[in-house]
């Protein structure tokens, strides 16, 4: 059963092109306008971090937060689109500097729980029952400086009053090895599934692969993706590319490696990816070098490629490709994909 794909794609995709060497070279788009221009591109939903959605989150009541969160529901339906997930940005306030839910300090895990409800409250008003969690200063820049195992406990315990705080929410968990935290707990699909089946209940945790985030940990995507689909813990996906092993550069998805890439569509397309409504996301940034009118091309050309490889994994030939897979001549199977990807099949 090949898959269904609708897109998505969260508004710090439109950015103003500062990085940590230098400040901002475009000027910064209103969310209203970044809305207006999902549709243009052809996608269907939006990604939220918690103050995406309602900004200055931490100095308003949970009536305020509410009530705003309802405001930007609205706004959504207005343009035709839904909520993908909406997920907490626990990694830029000063009381995660050490973690939030794995920090030595009580008080700031506590923050960091509070916060994640709250994440929560917005997503179930803004009409999803699904939460992402980047785990992204669950880690430590030295190891000597917190107990891994009790680390691994701290998240355990913190996923379960999570679940327990509202009983038809559903968590994703986004791995990455490194980036902001020098050591990540969570680095991996396989850590990310391993932590949920440790959880009250297995069955609301689930998992997003980015792209990136695997080739930063010296995997290949599409097999991060396959594992978590024979687990049925693909929930959704953050599509991009990367050069080797750096910084997560987020760039436009195929752009670095189009081989890679089919192998991701590949694996979407022959599991069935997103016939119970999971989204194809896209995480991409522009080139710092791009100029305000076009800062959107990343994502056209994101969702363009994806497209096109989709139509070079169903033109090829099953019988043939099985054929050479019983015969077990595995070179000329890969010169029939590269001949496809080159136009010549």
């Amino acid at each position: 059963m090949p898959g269904i794909f609708r897109f998505s794609f969260g508004p710090w995709n439109i950015h103003e092109g500062a990085d940590p060497f230098g400040p901002p070279v475009r000027p910064t788009v209103e969310f209203a306008e970044k809305l207006k221009v999902y549709k243009q591109l052809g996608f269907d939903g939006v990604q939220f971090h918690d103050d995406d959605a309602v900004p200055n989150l931490d100095g308003k009541s949970n009536r305020q937060v509410r009530q705003e969160a309802k405001a930007m529901a609205e706004l959504l339906a207005g343009e035709g689109l839904v909520t993908e997930f909406v997920a907490p940005r626990l990694w830029e306030d000063p009381r995660t500097i050490d973690g939030g839910f794995t920090s030595n300090n009580p008080a700031e895990r506590q923050y960091a729980l509070d916060r994640t409800k709250q994440t929560i409250d917005i997503a179930r008003t803004m009409g999803t029952h699904f939460m992402v969690l980047w785990l992204a200063r669950e880690g430590t820049y030295l190891r000597e400086a917190k107990d891994a195992t009790r680390a691994v406990e701290l998240l355990v315990e913190a996923l379960n009053q999570l679940l327990a705080h509202d009983p038809e929410i559903r968590i994703a968990i986004e791995p990455k090895p490194n980036e902001p935290m020098d050591l990540a707990y969570i680095p991996t699909i396989g850590h990310a599934l391993g932590l949920g089946y440790l959880t009250d209940d297995p069955g609301r945790v689930g998992s997003l692969v980015e792209s990136a985030h695997a080739i930063l940990a010296g995997l290949d995507p599409s097999d991060e993706m396959a594992y978590a689909l024979a687990h049925k813990k693909l929930w959704s996906v953050h599509l991009n590319d990367q050069n080797g092993l750096k910084f997560d550069q987020d760039k436009a998805f195929g752009a670095v490696d189009l081989r890679r890439a089919f192998m991701q569509v590949w694996v979407l397309d022959r599991n069935g990816y997103g016939h119970n409504g999971e989204f194809v996301g896209l995480d991409v940034k522009a080139m710092r070098t791009q100029k305000a009118e076009v800062a959107t091309q990343h994502l056209a050309n994101s969702k363009e490629i994806f497209l096109a490889l989709l139509d070079v994994v169903r033109g090829l030939d099953s019988t043939r490709l099985d054929q050479l897979i019983a015969e077990r001549n595995y070179e000329l199977l890969e010169m029939e994909i590269v001949r496809a990807l080159m136009g010549r099949g």
